[in-house]
Formats: structure tokens, C-alpha cells, sequence
């Protein structure tokens, strides 16, 4: 989901007001909330792009110098310089133009509320549906083009963007609470000590029903708080703990499960916006509902969580609305037919950017100087605004149409931001933290000058291999913005600390004087939160708003004769059975069942029962529980039960003749189930929704699946799915869902219970067990790692940055809870985040930019606990600076973002044209600013030599494309994917990597634990690269195709596949055999390491030369021209074409 704010609900599609339904938008899905209805602005405010596109080219916005002639976009409220004269449809968005108020950061905004008090009608307040025929303005009389950059929000955002922590004080401690500082082993449980909140400490606001008043529910006798010693129980990561006992305060034990609470400053209830997309105005601005949401249309209703995170920025002006603005052309036909005759010219120098050693362990060198003041960091630096300072090769003019080879041979490294060696070891991986550019732009002129979007990419819980985990009473954080300290804070002397973000001088508590690594005094510049820039805090009892929750799975399962023909339940039952064991929990954690069909049946699982009883409730127009105290089960104390009904369940609806799903009934029984404690809904879903609550009609036109005109139908049909996981997100519920269907289901209506409850979708077409092998594999693949990947349970988010920079939009799945506050009511380790940034303030007066993202959650085991990631990134004043920091992989896939939220907002050739915008922008911008580039060729500085090939990439997506047949439901998934993936996975989809592998050699291969792993080159993605003597392997992340050719060697197919020659080769082969060869060996090695990288294994097809399954390994090699798309030749000549106007 994205959200957004500051939109004018009657702004054109250029200002991407998005009144469709968030994260997919659409038909008259009213928005959900408790409170005043959201707005929900558009993606990107149109930019002022100069003149009309050609018929057949439309164009795009970036951010650089526009031709001459183009119209604007914006209205006179924005800043002038910014799109002035920009050009066709754009990406970004011109930040307001007014200033913000001076005192921009206020020193204390807790407020103080009696502790586990829930404000009256915290859940009770009925969600209001605004209306959402707002989205299409009268266009202007001008043509305009879309851009995909929102205007940057006038508003001062304040507050640190992540979920805030404040401790109590033990008596006679610092405000910080007391410090414990004992030395615990990496694998003992740390000490934990819970200090009762005194009265007036900052807003103990609170979470009411199911969310913090609740009684604690029966039967779940928690375990003391410091029982778990890894995080979520996982033992694969090697954790550094880090406890800390000055003396010993009492410590409580909680004996029952209620819904946890998020410290001091205790989260507000749900309000506001739900959000795949977030814009955080803190004010409420009427208008439909939509793919991107203001967070500022926050209930009045204190929110706890918020309070618990820490306080809040002052609010600041909204922008102005923007200008309406007419369609443009859609992109992609009547282009010219031309040849590609690149010159072709050896490859470029590759990117000779250092790559970033990943997240590093402790024990990093201490700085030079014991206490390094702001200003010495800054200098670490080094000069930053000569040129020769610079990494020349990333400032390299390349002309794109004579430099062909541009692809490096390998996967190109993150670009490493130009800092000293001792803040580069601190600083946070690329992995966990990524920004489009690694040179942070002075003011928002200089990034209007780049036309470069600037925002953060985010994988806040992925599996890590070192992660340390501190246990302490003191969590120090700034007293003004709520920052935690981190590695990039100055310490002024030993009693005094500068924070990094808001630059207020703290005093530094005794307790933190004590370095638990060395068992010394004195030195607070060596402790592990200043050493490391990711770490994890085991969370005190103030950051909750009730004692932990348990692990609680519900299985809701289809048993329809759809669903049964399938076999999909066979799969689901064994690989349940096969992963009991590993399902993340303690002796505390409960399980469940439900299926459906035309009605919705309940399973007793109460321990001492002979076999599961089956209860069957056929009024799914007011469904109810038939009993409360046995459907949700302890695991462990009913095992025994629970494999039974798993071995029972696919023979008992063997013969079932019911084809109706009372999809929507079934759910709302499992928020029913749920609501008590919260926790995990998986839903398996094979049709369409016929009966009850949430049902659906078909809506798709399978003639219409080459449509070159708009796509329709992007957005939910009804506003069921999306309520009720607002709903569910108020209960700490997330539900994931499988759609496992061959027929049109209508995914953008049913994926919005994932997208708004902080969820999963996951999306296997055609799938059957038997005629569609690849598919059911890797649907129990999926299944052993979704069941078996640690989770986190009643989780929120805030993400803070460097006073002067503002978040105005976030992108994932997620509900917003306050104008900045993330809600999650589950986080896994898969997801990814994306935000938008703009500079509100100029940075003149620093060197350094810092991010802070920190999300608190409680661990499967139990425990409370508090992740943080800190990134540095220099600041710059030049232009050239901007372009050499830029990071074009970040950049795509922020970019993609907006584009998703711009098709549903607004419309799919609307998104489009923006992309291509995006790319003449840019390119505009560095030749008007650049020096001594002929005006001849289309030239690009070397960091930004791939932008055209990803964007062109992005248009022949699934997701984007036109013109080539798609399925709405492959369609909507793949825009799903594009809003939830982490990069890595993003780019390997954008551009797949293609290697040659008949042919491979241990000429530079790696030699890991004994293997030796080839190292093939990346191939371009173009037909010529291929031979029909070869055989190839594209890897597109979520499937992998490994291509033979008509006359590949035959010693190879032998030694490899197992079969005599290419005629013997099956043309459903989906899997490579072990077999004791040379070639075989070599060739499962390289797989085995590309597949090390991902958490979810791809679908594997060995596909022929000759058969029908090459059509969609075709379609990936994004270089070559289809009927309805550019060749890669053809797009830089369009390109050029544009810049030109």
C-alpha cells in the first residue's frame, strides 16, 4: 500500500491524487478508518513538464532541465525553480514552496496518561468510507504529462518516522530508567528486568479492547519475560547479548496473555490511514479513498503506540493542491522502425565503486579520538565539493547509442557512499537500508535540479547471520526527537552526547558509562549501540500495552470441489505436518482450523478428545462461534489431535459436489476466533467468492487481455476485504492469502485483506498437483519457508531522519496509524519497505544525513523487543555530486512504486509515459548541467548508464505492460510483488540475469567450503546472446528457466539432464538431477548458489527450443522488440527524441 498526503481530491491525475482504494485502488472502495476520512494524494504531483508529447510518444517527468516549450504542470504555489520547466508526465513531485515554521522540532511532545487506561470507543468507532469519485479533475485546457513525483509536502513531519521508545526511571536513575550491567552469554536467556512505569512518566496512553484492556486469556500461562536469549527463537543468527545489571530491581513475571503495549509512549489506537502507500500530513484532507493515504487523517483517539515510540515534530502547512492535467498519449506504438546498429564497442569500465561488506559484526575500531565531536565526524568525510574527491568513473559520460555493452558482467554492487573509513565499518548494510542517492542533496533545488527522486528502500526484518542484542534497563535515546543512539551521534565529553538527527546535547546516564564488551568505565563511545548501526534492544514492560501476546496460528481453508480437484489440500496437509515442529512459538502457542465452502465448519481440537469433532455452522449471513474455549488450541498440549485432523482433512471433502465459497462469512468467523489475543490468519483460496459477506462477480474480459488502451478493473470491487483488515489490524490480526486458482478471482478485490493487515500474498496460477508440477512444487516450498520463517507479532514502525528532510509517502503492506506510526500487525522477514523524501530544510550546515528506522515487536518466544538500523550518508552541493551518488537500482524500484500507485490512481498509459519521463528528465538535467556533452548522443553519466534499459524493463512487466496478453489477476499480482518485495527480489524481476552455462569453466570461479561455483557472465536480454548450440539459465527471482538449445552438445544434455540427446528431452521437465558428473556437479553448484540468496525458491522449467513454454522466456528479454514495445535501440532513440522537443 502507499499513503500519501497534502492532495487535493479534485487534482488531476497528474498530481496523482489517488482515489482509487490504497494499494490498488479502486472501485468505490470507501476508505476505512476511525476517524475522519482520509485523503488520499496522489502518488506524484504532476510536475511542470513542458510541451505536449507527440502522438504515439507519450512522455515522462524526471527531475532536470526541461526542453524549451514544455508547459507546467504545477500550480504558482509550488516552488518555482523546481518544475518550472519540466516536461510530460513525471515521477516526482515539486515540493511546496512555502517555508516551515522556524520552531520546527519541539523538545517534548509526550503526553501523560494513566498507565493501561483505554480511551473510550478505541475499536468502537466505525470505520468511514469516503467517497472515491474524486479522482478524475476537469482536465485543463493545457496538455499535460503525468509525472510520478508528488509534490514534496510543506509539512513538517517532526517526528521521527519509527516506532518510539521511552523507559521509566528506576528511582535515583537518569530518565532513561536504570541500568543492569551483567554480562550474559550469546545463547542465555538475558536478564530482563521490568520497571514498573512511574505516574507521570510520557504518555502511558492506551490501547482498549482486545488491545491492552483485555483481560488475559485463559489458559495461557506466559513465561517470564526473560526466558528467550535468541530473537524470535530463531537460533540460525549469531546474536551478541549484552546485559546489563548495575543492581537488580524487582522483576516481574506476566502470568497471562494480553495484547502487548508499546512502552511509555504507548501506541495510539488504529486511526488513520491504512496504507500501502503513506503520506504522513498530519492533517486530514477529504477526498476518496486511494492507493496512496494520508496518515494524516489520523482519529482523534490518542494513540498509545505513537506515545510509546516517542514524540512528534510540530505539524507544518500542507502544499497546495496541484493542477489537473489531460491524459497523455500511451507510450509504446508508432515508433520507428529502426535497426539496431549500435556501434559495438567494448564493455565499459565496470562500476569501480568498493562493494559494501554487508552488515558487519561488532567490534568495530573505536574512533580516533575518544569523544569525536559533530564536526570531527563531518570531517571524516573529506572535501566533498571538489571534483576530484569524487569516484571519476561514476561521473563517466557514456553515450548510450555507441556503447553497447553497458550490462557489467556481474551483478553491480550497491554504490558505496563517499565517507570516512570508520563511519563506512558503522555504517548500515545496503541490504537492511538502501537510499536513491548516496550524496544527499543541500537543498530541494539542487535535487529539483537532478530530477532524481529521493526516498529509502527497507528490509527492517530480514534474517540476519550477526545481530546484536542488548538487554538493558537504559535505552538511551535524544530527549527531543526520540532518537536512539547510534554510531553517527558526537559525544561531547563523557557526560554529554549530540544527537545526530535534531542536534540536541543529552547527558549521558551513569548506567551507560559501563561498557558490557569490556567490563570498563568511562568509555560510552565503545558500547555496542555505538558501535553498531543495527541492533536489538530486549524491550522493558514499558513498551507495551500489554504483556506479550503467544504465537496463535489460524489455518482458513477452502474445501470447495474447486479446491479439492486442485489438490492443493494434500500439499497444505503435509507440508503442515512435516513443519509442526518448526512453526516459531512457545509452550504457549495455539492453532486452529476452519474450512469452508457453502458453509463454514469449526474444528474441536480441546485436549482429551478421542478425535477432532467437526462443527458446521450453515448461517453464513450472521455466522458465530459455536464454542469459544476449543477451536483455538494450545499445540502443545492438543498435537496429537492436530495431526490427526491434518491426515483426515483431504479424504473427508473427497466427494464434496459444493462448487459455492462463502469466502467472506469464513473470514469473518476467524476475526471472531481471533480477536482475543491476536496473531496469524493464513487464508487458501481457490475461486471466486459466490456467497455471503465479500462476494464477488467476474469482472475480467479475457478479450481484452492485449489491450493497448487503459486496463480497467485495478482497483477492489467491493469494500469488504479492505474493512475487514482494518478491522483485523486493530486486533494485532494479519492475514496472508494463497490464491491457488486457474480461473479469474478477482485479486485486486481480495488482496486487499493482506495489503492493509500487514500481510502476505502469495498467487499460484493454473496451479494443480499432478498437471502442473512446477507450480505445486514450489507451492510446498513456499510453504516450508512461510511456515517456518521467524515472525513478529503487534509490531509498529517509525523511520526518522536528519532535521531538514521530511517522509511524505510510505509504500508496503500496512495499516498507518498516526500521521508517521506503521502499524504491523505481523512482520516477517520477506517484506520490504519503500518511503519518500523530500528537504524541507537547506542542509547547508551539516556533512552528514542520518535515517533511523526502528521497529518494535514481540518475538514468537514472547519478548518485546526493539530493532534498529541507522544509515550515514554524506551531503553534497554540487550537481555532479547528486549524479555520481545516485543508486539506479534503488532509483527503479522506488520509482516502480509510483508507478503502481499511479496506474490505479490515475491510469496505466498515465503511468507510463511517467516512467519515460522520469528517464528524459534526468538525462535532460545532466546534459543541461553537464559539461562539454555533445548535444549529438544520448549521453548519461556512468552511475546512470542502466536507468533507460530498467525503466524500459518496468514497461514490458507484467505489471505495466500493454499490448501483450495478461491475465488481470497475473497483472494485480505482479503489482503486489512489485509493492512488498525487498530490492533485491524487485530487480531480479525488473531485469533478470542471464547466463550462458553449457560452457562454464573454473576460470574465476569461487571456492566456497570446498565447491567450486562457476562464474559466468551476465548476458544482455536479447535474442542475439542466444545459440542454438548453447544452453542458458535466466533467473527472474520467482522462476528460473533453463533454456536448451536445438543443437546444445550432447555430452552436455547427458551429463546434465540425464538424457541422450535434445530429441529425449520431456517438455515438462521441472527439475535438474543429481548425477556424479563433472558438468552436472558444476552446474547444480552454480544453481545451489544463486538460490542461497532468497528465502523463496523459484519455479524451475526446463524449456526446449521448440515448445510452447518459450513464449515466456521470450518475453523476459526486455532488449528485443515486440509488437507492441520497444527495442531497447528503439527507446534511447525514443528518448533522445523527447529531449529534443
Amino acid at each position: 500500500m502507499s499513503t500519501q498526503g497534502h492532495t487535493n481530491p479534485n487534482s488531476s491525475v497528474n498530481n496523482y491524487t489517488m482515489n482509487s482504494t490504497q494499494n490498488g485502488g479502486g472501485a468505490a472502495a470507501a476508505s476505512c478508518q476511525n476517524g475522519p476520512g482520509p485523503s488520499f494524494p496522489a502518488m506524484y504531483s504532476a510536475s511542470s513538464y513542458s510541451s505536449a508529447p507527440p502522438a504515439g510518444y507519450p512522455t515522462m517527468t524526471g527531475h532536470s532541465a526541461p526542453p524549451t516549450g514544455k508547459i507546467p504542470v504545477l500550480g504558482t504555489d509550488y516552488s518555482g525553480n523546481y518544475y518550472q520547466n519540466s516536461s510530460g508526465p513525471s515521477l516526482y513531485a515539486a515540493p511546496p514552496g512555502s517555508q516551515p515554521p522556524a520552531h520546527q522540532y519541539s523538545s517534548s511532545n509526550v503526553q501523560q496518561t494513566a498507565p493501561y487506561t483505554m480511551p473510550a470507543g478505541y475499536y468502537g468507532q466505525a470505520y468511514s468510507h469516503p467517497s472515491q469519485g474524486q479522482t478524475q479533475p476537469q482536465p485543463q485546457p493545457q496538455q499535460v504529462q503525468p509525472s510520478l513525483v508528488t509534490p514534496a509536502s510543506g509539512n513538517n513531519l517532526g517526528a521521527p518516522l519509527y516506532p518510539i521508545v521511552s523507559y521509566p526511571s528506576a528511582p535515583g536513575s537518569s530518565q532513561y530508567g536504570t541500568l543492569r550491567s551483567s554480562e550474559t552469554g550469546a545463547g542465555q536467556p538475558p536478564d530482563s528486568t521490568v520497571m514498573p512505569p512511574p505516574p507521570t512518566q510520557s504518555s502511558l496512553q492506551q490501547h482498549s479492547q482486545g488491545n491492552g484492556a483485555t483481560p488475559a486469556h485463559q489458559g495461557y500461562g506466559a513465561p517470564p519475560l526473560i526466558q528467550t536469549g535468541t530473537v524470535n527463537g530463531q537460533s540460525n543468527a549469531v546474536q551478541q547479548h549484552y546485559n546489563q545489571n548495575l543492581h537488580n530491581p524487582m522483576s516481574h513475571h506476566y502470568g497471562g496473555v494480553a495484547p502487548s503495549k508499546e512502552g511509555p509512549d504507548k501506541e495510539r489506537a488504529p486511526s488513520g490511514t491504512p496504507g500501502t502507500s503513506v503520506h504522513s500530513s498530519p492533517r486530514h484532507h477529504p477526498g476518496g479513498d486511494s492507493s496512496s493515504t494520508t496518515t494524516g487523517s489520523a482519529s482523534p483517539v490518542p494513540n498509545s503506540y505513537e506515545s510509546l515510540e516517542g514524540g512528534n515534530y510540530s505539524d507544518h502547512t500542507a502544499p497546495p493542491a496541484g493542477v489537473p492535467t489531460k491524459q497523455a498519449p500511451p507510450f509504446g506504438y508508432n515508433y520507428p522502425t529502426m535497426h539496431p546498429a549500435y556501434q559495438q564497442n567494448p564493455a565499459p569500465i565496470p562500476d569501480s565503486s568498493p562493494s559494501h561488506g554487508g552488515y558487519k559484526p561488532p567490534g568495530y575500531q573505536p574512533y580516533s579520538q575518544p569523544f569525536p565531536s559533530l564536526s570531527e565526524l563531518s570531517s571524516a568525510l573529506g572535501g566533498l565539493s571538489g571534483v576530484p574527491e569524487l569516484d571519476v568513473e561514476t561521473l563517466r559520460p557514456v553515450n548510450l547509442l555507441q556503447e553497447r555493452n553497458i550490462l557489467p558482467p556481474q551483478r553491480a554492487p550497491p554504490p558505496e557512499p563517499n565517507l570516512s573509513n570508520d563511519l563506512r565499518k558503522v555504517n548500515c548494510s545496503p541490504e537492511t537500508f538502501r537510499c536513491t542517492l548516496t550524496n544527499i542533496p543541500q537543498t530541494q533545488a539542487l535535487l529539483n535540479k537532478a530530477r532524481l527522486p529521493l526516498g529509502l528502500l527497507l528490509h527492517p526484518f530480514r534474517d540476519l547471520t550477526q545481530l546484536p542484542v542488548i538487554t538493558s534497563n537504559t535505552i538511551v535515546r535524544c530527549r527531543s526527537c526520540r532518537t536512539y543512539i547510534n554510531p553517527f551521534v558526537s559525544f561531547l565529553d563523557q557526560r554529554r552526547w549530540k544527537c545526530n538527527l535534531c542536534y540536541r546535547v543529552n547527558d549521558v546516564p551513569d548506567e551507560f558509562m559501563y561498557n558490557p564488551v569490556t567490563r570498563s568505565y568511562g568509555e560510552p563511545h565503545k558500547r555496542p549501540e555505538v558501535q553498531n548501526s543495527t541492533v536489538e534492544f530486549i524491550a522493558s514492560s514499558d513498551y507495551m500495552l500489554r504483556p506479550p501476546q503467544p504465537a496463535v496460528y489460524l489455518f482458513v481453508l477452502d474445501v470447495s470441489h474447486n479446491a479439492v480437484e486442485s489438490g492443493y489440500l494434500n500439499v497444505f496437509c503435509q507440508s503442515l505436518l512435516d513443519n509442526l515442529e518448526k512453526l516459531p512459538g512457545d509452550t504457549r502457542t495455539h492453532i486452529g482450523f476452519v474450512t469452508f465452502d457453502n458453509t463454514v465448519h469449526f474444528y474441536n481440537l480441546q485436549e482429551g478428545l478421542s478425535q477432532p469433532q467437526m462443527l458446521v455452522v450453515s448461517d453464513i449471513d450472521d455466522v458465530f462461534i459455536p464454542t469459544h474455549n476449543s477451536l483455538l488450541v494450545n499445540l502443545k498440549e492438543s498435537k496429537e489431535l492436530v495431526k490427526d485432523l491434518l491426515n483426515a482433512l483431504p479424504g473427508m471433502f473427497t466427494h464434496t459436489r459444493e462448487t459455492q465459497s462463502a469466502l467472506g462469512p469464513a473470514l469473518q468467523a476467524a476475526y471472531k476466533l481471533m480477536c482475543p489475543t491476536g496473531g496469524r490468519v493464513s487464508v487458501f483460496q481457490t475461486q471466486l467468492p459466490t456467497l455471503g459477506a465479500g462476494l464477488l462477480q467476474s469482472r475480467e474480459d479475457p478479450n481484452l487481455r492485449s489491450s493497448t488502451k487503459n486496463v480497467q478493473h485495478l482497483g477492489p470491487a467491493t469494500d469488504f476485504y479492505k474493512k475487514f483488515a482494518l478491522d483485523c489490524s486493530g486486533q494485532q490480526i494479519g492475514v496472508d492469502l494463497f490464491l491457488l486458482s486457474s480461473q479469474y478471482s478477482d485479486l485486486a478485490s481480495l488482496a486487499c485483506v493482506s495489503k492493509y493487515s500487514a500481510g502476505s500474498v502469495f498467487y499460484y496460477p493454473s496451479f494443480h498437483h499432478i498437471h502442473n508440477t512446477a507450480q505445486s512444487q514450489k507451492f510446498q516450498k513456499d510453504l516450508q519457508r512461510y511456515l517456518s520463517r521467524k515472525i513478529g507479532f503487534e509490531a509498529v514502525m517509525r523511520i526518522r531522519c536528519t532535521k531538514g528532510l521530511s517522509i511524505h509517502t510510505f509504500h508496503g503492506n500496512f495499516f498507518v496509524r498516526s500521521t508517521d506510526l506503521l502499524s504491523l500487525a505481523n512482520v516477517n522477514p520477506d517484506t520490504g519497505f519503500a518511503v519518500q523524501m523530500s528537504i524541507e530544510e537547506s542542509l547547508a550546515d551539516t556533512s552528514l544525513a542520518c535515517f533511523q528506522a526502528a521497529l518494535l515487536y514481540t518475538s514468537s518466544k514472547g519478548k518485546r523487543r526493539i530493532r534498529v538500523h541507522t544509515l550515514c550518508l554524506p551531503v553534497v552541493s554540487q550537481l555532479n555530486e547528486v549524479f555520481s551518488g545516485a543508486d539506479i537500482q534503488a532509483i527503479s524500484c522506488l520509482l516502480a512504486n509510483m508507478a503502481i500507485d499511479r496506474s490505479i490512481s490515475s491510469s496505466l498509459s498515465d503511468a507510463r509515459d511517467a516512467l519515460v519521463n522520469a528517464v528524459v528528465d534526468c538525462l535532460s538535467a545532466y546534459r543541461a548541467n553537464g559539461s562539454n556533452i555533445q548535444p549529438s548522443g544520448l549521453v548519461a553519466p556512468a552511475s546512470l548508464r542502466l536507468f533507460p534499459l530498467y525503466v524500459l524493463a518496468l514497461l514490458k512487466q507484467k505489471a505495466l505492460r500493454t499490448g501483450t496478453s495478461t491475465r488481470l489477476d497475473e497483472r494485480v499480482f505482479s503489482m503486489c510483488e512489485f509493492k512488498s518485495q525487498p530490492l533485491h527480489q524487485i530487480m531480479r524481476m525488473v531485469h533478470p540475469d542471464l547466463y550462458r552455462i553449457d560452457n562454464m569453466t573454473e576460470q574465476a570461479a569461487l571456492h566456497l567450503n570446498d565447491s567450486v561455483i562457476p562464474q559466468p557472465p551476465l548476458l544482455q536480454l536479447t535474442a542475439e546472446k542466444l545459440t542454438r548450440e548453447g544452453a542458458f539459465l535466466m533467473d527472474c527471482g520467482s522462476v528460473m528457466y533453463f533454456w536448451v538449445g536445438k543443437c546444445c552438445n550432447e555430452m552436455f544434455i547427458r551429463d546434465v539432464l540425464g538424457y541422450p540427446n535434445y530429441a529425449s528431452l520431456p517438455s515438462n521437465m521441472t527439475e535438474i538431477p543429481e548425477l556424479q558428473t563433472t558438468y552436472s556437479e558444476r552446474t547444480r553448484a552454480f544453481i545451489s548458489w544463486l538460490l542461497e540468496s532468497r528465502t523463496f525458491h523459484p519455479a524451475f522449467h526446463v524449456v526446449k527450443d521448440d515448445a510452447s513454454a518459450k513464449t515466456s522466456f521470450f518475453q523476459h528479454l526486455v532488449e528485443d522488440r515486440t509488437e507492441s514495445a520497444f527495442s531497447y535501440y528503439e527507446f534511447l532513440l525514443h528518448v533522445q527524441q523527447q529531449m529534443s522537443k
